[in-house]
């Protein structure tokens, strides 16, 4: 019996309300990155994460909700983004990442064994880092496998060009690292199709 080779499929997640936000655009490149090297994506930003607080006790969703719970319930890698507000994650990845306890009874649970990438955006290192480090913390406690590399950006230095594109070389090259470390681990899961 021969098995063919599962094209994996990688969420990110991640940005402000604020449309075309720094930790956007890097979750997104990283995504483009993905789909050069040959996975599929689907990307949850913004107005996406504007979602209800999570509430454990009250299985009501918004459609938003139920999509964003669905992607990730699919997904064979997450890449995931925040920028550091006071030294933290923000309320709005927060709140969308604890939707994921709704994958508690899944044959996965949570995201059992599921690459985990991370990208921090912050106006200084120290946010930067510090955001990047509750980002590992967090998917370690949803049972995925944070990648080796971590992007963490200080939106202090000029990463983006006037026209929007990723102009700092360092970061290109490390959000593409990410990119390929996701999809390599995701292909050593042996799923196939």
């Amino acid at each position: 019996m021969t098995s063919i080779e599962k094209v994996p499929f990688v969420v990110g997640l991640g940005g402000t309300l604020r449309a075309d936000s720094s930790t956007e655009r890097a979750v997104r490149y990283c995504l483009s990155s993905v789909e050069r090297q040959g996975g599929t994506t689907r990307m949850f930003a913004g107005p996406d994460l504007d979602l209800p607080m999570y509430a454990p006790h009250s299985l009501d969703r918004t459609p938003a909700a139920l999509e964003l719970v669905k992607a990730l319930r699919d997904a064979d890698a997450v890449v995931v983004g925040s920028p550091g507000y006071h030294g933290a994650i923000s309320g709005l990845v927060k709140n969308a990442l604890d939707y994921i306890e709704d994958l508690r009874e899944d044959p996965r649970v949570y995201l059992d064994n599921t690459p985990w990438g991370c990208i921090s955006c912050a106006y200084g290192w120290q946010a930067a880092v510090g955001t990047l480090g509750q980002l590992r913390s967090i998917g370690h406690a949803l049972r995925a496998w944070p990648t080796p590399l971590g992007v963490a950006i200080n939106s202090a230095d000029k990463i983006w060009s006037d026209t929007g594109e990723l102009a700092d070389g360092p970061v290109r090259d490390q959000l593409d690292m990410l990119a390929n470390q996701v999809l390599t681990f995701a292909r050593s899961s042996g799923a196939t199709t």
